[in-house]
């Protein structure tokens, strides 16, 4: 399906492009959030007569997400999960829970407006890109804990709470593992060699 962009779309090009994209996408993303019309005749004219009143609005709001982009840098969101004592996580986050998290700071954001480039699985500090303007990108910094007491604490250290215990345990685990593939390997390739020398042995008895 062809549609005209009356934005920029990361990926997709600039405001004004008449660009190729899947009909799904372009029903269920674009056209519903008034990211794209359909590239008919009747909307490639009005497009062209409105073209200066859409670029001046889209500068507008450019300009206040500018604004309020500045407001946001360093915004640190703390988001209370259940997770293991060696940070693994019981439950998800997701988008709709970093854009709540950023309205209760009093900046309204949507979950679209939030994108994730990774599935949060652990306690941490993490970066998230919030776009307030297709030209406009912020990056909010996710606290993920146990509580807001551990959020506070990971905050002042710069790390996930987890105990050097744990890491330690994590850490010999891994070793096991290693250690157990060693072994089988030199288990194999004794075997292999035992059946080599065996070999020649067979063959004098023949």
């Amino acid at each position: 399906m062809q549609v005209i962009l009356l934005e920029r779309v990361e990926s997709l090009g600039q405001m004004g492009d008449v660009v190729n994209v899947k009909p799904g996408y372009a029903r269920n993303f674009l056209l519903p959030r008034q990211k794209a019309l359909r590239a008919t005749k009747e909307n490639v004219v009005y497009f062209d007569t409105q073209k200066k009143v859409i670029e001046a609005e889209s500068l507008k709001r450019k300009g206040e997400a500018e604004k309020v982009a500045k407001k946001m840098n360093g915004l640190k969101i703390a988001i209370i999960r259940q997770a293991s004592e060696a940070g693994q996580l019981y439950g998800s986050v997701t988008a709709r829970d970093i854009a709540d998290g950023v309205t209760e700071k009093g900046f309204k954001v949507d979950r679209s407006q939030v994108t994730m480039d990774r599935n949060y699985k652990l306690l941490g500090l993490y970066p998230v890109k919030v776009y307030l303007h297709p030209e406009v990108v912020v990056d909010v910094t996710i606290n993920i804990a146990r509580s807001l007491e551990e959020a506070k604490i990971q905050d002042e250290r710069g790390e996930a709470l987890i105990t050097k215990t744990d890491q330690e345990h994590e850490a010999s685990l891994a070793q096991a593992a290693i250690k157990k593939v060693e072994a089988e390997e030199k288990a194999r390739l004794a075997a292999e060699a035992a059946a080599e020398t065996e070999k020649p042995a067979e063959a004098v008895e023949a």
